[in-house]
């Protein structure tokens, strides 16, 4: 998908976005696109863990007992 991309591309990009949002506003938009993305990364931490949760109780409910690796 990625496979032509070079720094050109990149430096055209940074230009168009420059050109659209202002250097002003790019400090301010990459702050808010890190926090959008810490607050991504913890929603996905807490439904990975929900979904584990979910599963040992299934477990549990239908008598099935977690094995215990042996050494």
């Amino acid at each position: 998908m990625l496979q032509g991309f070079t720094g050109w591309h990149a430096l055209i990009i940074l230009v168009v976005v420059v050109l659209l949002f202002g250097a002003t506003k790019l400090p301010g938009l990459a702050k808010s696109v890190g926090q959008s993305m810490k607050i991504f990364r913890s929603e996905m931490k807490s439904t990975d863990a929900d979904e584990n949760e979910s599963e040992d109780k299934a477990k549990d409910a239908s008598g099935e007992t977690k094995s215990t690796p042996k050494s």
